[in-house]
């Protein structure tokens, strides 16, 4: 039976499965760190997918779900905050002369959008706007039943949109952007800049303050730790009004361990939703739901990445 090999490579860890054809369940799945000392992550990821190749059925495309910015068509990953190294590099050549069979890369957050929409929350959706709040903010956008992608391939870096043009530097080192304002780093440095402010509140402002401990003190009623979330959800609502005036879509899905935080953010980001929304008819209809894959959206929509490009 014909199998497709998917790996997700994250900030912490790179995961690998194997897939039947007619299947969402793995038979094989493994995983290992992103970062080691020696350095060498393409024989990392190799002998991870050396892990999980089958031993009787045909591997028909190995698929990537990475970190970008990328290029979808050649395999060459641009470059990535999480791997340095990583500029320029021709990943999808180097599997498919290693492994012999085809290799299809996308931004992760892409194949997330597409895992949802094939296997999750949206099935059944035609116009998908998946956005994932973690360490940073990615997004995905389906349109009409595909995958925008835009003419380079790096479409939907839906956590680039500014929102702030004087605001705080991003990670990309441009200010102002939806990720600086609404992740989880963002939560945690407004916390630590309010603390040394002096602002008061049972949180303190050590090196490794979360922002799931600061939605667990607003939890028990900490104000500051209530007005962090609310000014990420104020800001993130901002920019979902922006980016519904653009896409139309007919479901958004969050994805990421943020979006974990429930009422905490997405009160007062439905709030700010409806104050920004240029005509309440975009609103009609308009469902808002969480990611229902977990830490396997980029897994299964690596997979739906291959099997679309091998039209199955």
């Amino acid at each position: 039976m014909d199998a497709y090999v998917t790996v997700d490579i994250g900030g912490t860890h790179i995961r690998a499965a194997t897939f039947l054809r007619d299947s969402t369940q793995p038979i094989k799945h493994q995983r290992t760190s992103t970062h080691s000392a020696d350095g060498a992550l393409l024989d990392r990821i190799s002998t991870l997918i050396e892990t999980v190749w089958p031993e009787k059925e045909k591997v028909k495309a190995i698929s990537v779900a990475s970190p970008g910015p990328l290029d979808p068509k050649s395999g060459v990953i641009l470059a990535t905050p999480n791997i340095p190294e990583w500029r320029d590099f021709p990943l999808g050549p180097k599997l498919a002369d290693r492994f012999g069979v085809p290799v299809y890369i996308d931004n992760d957050a892409n194949l997330a959008a597409l895992g949802e929409w094939r296997y999750g929350a949206g099935k059944g959706y035609h116009d998908v706007l998946y956005l994932t709040i973690s360490t940073g903010i990615g997004g995905g956008v389906i349109v009409n039943d595909q995958l925008l992608r835009g003419a380079r391939g790096m479409g939907a870096e839906l956590g680039h949109v500014t929102v702030l043009p004087d605001g705080p530097l991003c990670s990309c080192g441009q200010p102002g952007h939806l990720e600086a304002l609404a992740s989880g780093p963002a939560i945690v440095r407004f916390v630590r800049e309010q603390l040394a402010a002096g602002a008061q509140s049972a949180l303190k402002a050590n090196p490794g303050l979360t922002a799931r401990q600061i939605a667990e003190a607003a939890g028990q009623g900490d104000a500051l730790a209530r007005q962090a979330f609310q000014q990420a959800g104020e800001y993130l609502g901002l920019a979902l009004a922006s980016l519904i005036h653009i896409f139309d879509p007919s479901i958004v899905i969050f994805g990421g361990g943020v979006s974990q935080s429930g009422r905490l953010l997405f009160d007062p980001m439905k709030a700010s939703l409806r104050k920004y929304i240029f005509h309440p008819a975009f609103l009609n209809n308009l469902a808002i739901k969480t990611a229902a894959l977990g830490d396997d959206a980029g897994l299964l929509g690596a997979l739906a990445l291959a099997k679309m490009a091998l039209k199955y």
